[in-house]
């Protein structure tokens, strides 16, 4: 699964540097009132979680994360919310109390990426395609009955560089393969590159994504909703 332990010191401010707007994910979670527990899978440094603890403090809200740097920094952020439970777990091994109402995933170790018209595809952290299953078999079982699964939806990934808040230059590098893509980040400061993380992807496609998420009781739900940000599943119950 992907390590992001050198983007760690970095990460918050490239992200908030206009690559995500944490308000607009929150938003378009679209928490109903009778979700009690939810769970973010692949919470990173805690910046969505932040923004959705702040407008649902009587929401029980858990985070897990693969990447102990990351994770550190989401503590530190979250420790004044009460209502907050992190853990450091890989998804294939999870193991949580009880299960949630709803579960998501931003950028996290699963998203879609549609590029156009065309179909949406499945983007994975891990490259290994029996651990995926594992993965998401694991991830089935901490999601409730009649509960919700939220994969993010992102654009198509290009090569590119820009200069972010600080002044620095971020840029990265996509190199296809057979299984899906490598993604090379970069981070400089003048002629010093200060961080440079390599994260290897697979991919599949709409097809094979639905019937890997149907094997353990997620439908998708197709929605009319302009400019959504999430792909939504339901499990059955």
């Amino acid at each position: 699964m992907g390590d992001y332990s050198n983007m760690a010191s970095y990460y918050d401010v490239i992200m908030t540097s206009g690559y995500y707007d944490y308000a607009k994910i929150v938003d378009n979670l679209v928490l109903q009132d009778s979700v009690e527990k939810v769970l973010e899978i692949g919470c990173g440094t805690g910046l969505i979680l932040e923004e959705l603890a702040r407008r649902k403090s009587s929401v029980q809200i858990s985070g897990i994360d693969l990447t102990e740097p990351m994770l550190a920094i989401a503590k530190e952020r979250l420790k004044s919310f009460k209502n907050v439970a992190l853990s450091q777990q890989n998804v294939c091994h999870l193991s949580l109390p009880s299960a949630h109402d709803l579960a998501f995933s931003y950028g996290g170790v699963w998203y879609f990426v549609i590029d156009g018209d065309k179909e949406p595809f499945l983007v994975s952290h891990i490259p290994d395609h029996g651990a995926n299953l594992q993965g998401i078999k694991k991830m089935a079982q901490h999601i409730a009955p009649h509960g919700t699964l939220l994969l993010g939806i992102q654009g198509p990934h290009h090569n590119y560089e820009t200069v972010i808040s600080n002044g620095m230059k971020y840029s990265q590098k996509i190199d296809p393969t057979d299984i899906g893509f490598t993604k090379h980040y970069y981070l400089s400061d003048g002629a010093q590159t200060l961080m440079a993380q390599t994260v290897k992807y697979r991919t599949y496609n709409f097809e094979e994504a639905k019937n890997m998420l149907s094997a353990h009781g997620f439908a998708y739900i197709p929605e009319s909703r302009d400019n959504k940000l999430f792909l939504r599943f339901s499990r059955a119950p």
